[in-house]
């Protein structure tokens, strides 16, 4: 398996945004290559500055269409997978935040660094039902923040920029978390204040 990771990364480094997509697609759907998108990701940028937008979106297109194939096995019979793959307790303990916060238990994730855990909410968001389309929304929104965060992050401190995010990721990601947390709840509110304006 780890010469298969390091192939498949050796291509990547050479193929610039095409293989930023690769890998994240990869990364997300049945060949971990942990932390890889993020690396590949700062090197492009740092490489060309200018493509930072286009490299922050193939890794995002990459890492939903991995993220789709991930949904499919799960609606498709993933719970077996599921449980040889994870223990029951934190199976249990996913699908149960999965059906109280939706697609907000796997948009959450999609921010987090490695080793947060991220594919079992995406298996079993097919197990449980979620839409492709809904899932796919909030992997590209979660993502796209987390993608281009990181482009910018190149750009100002370059091949450093590894070092930062090891050295204060966790804490840049929760910051984008709370962030977002606030405009979701502001958003319901104001959605409620319009509907009760509309009655």
């Amino acid at each position: 398996m780890r010469r298969i990771v390091d192939w498949v990364s050796s291509i990547a480094f050479t193929l610039g945004a095409p293989g930023l997509f690769i890998v994240a697609a990869l990364d997300s759907s049945f060949l971990p290559l942990p932390g890889a998108t993020d690396l590949l990701l700062i090197i492009v940028v740092t490489r060309e500055p200018s493509r930072m937008l286009l490299a922050a979106a193939a890794a995002t297109v990459g890492s939903v269409a991995g993220c789709l194939v991930m949904h499919y096995l799960g609606r498709k019979g993933g719970e077996v997978l599921v449980r040889r793959r994870f223990g029951q307790e934190r199976i249990e303990r996913a699908t149960e935040s999965l059906r109280r916060h939706g697609v907000m238990a796997v948009l959450i994730p999609s921010l987090l660094p490695p080793p947060a855990p991220f594919k079992i909410f995406i298996l079993l968001s097919g197990v449980i039902g979620i839409s492709a389309s809904r899932l796919a929304a909030a992997i590209a929104i979660g993502r796209t923040i987390r993608y281009l965060t990181l482009g910018a992050l190149a750009i100002r401190y370059g091949p450093r920029a590894q070092t930062y995010l090891n050295e204060r990721g966790a804490v840049v990601s929760l910051i984008g978390v709370a962030l977002l947390t606030l405009g979701f709840a502001l958003g319901l509110r104001w959605k409620k204040a319009q509907a009760a304006k509309s009655r």
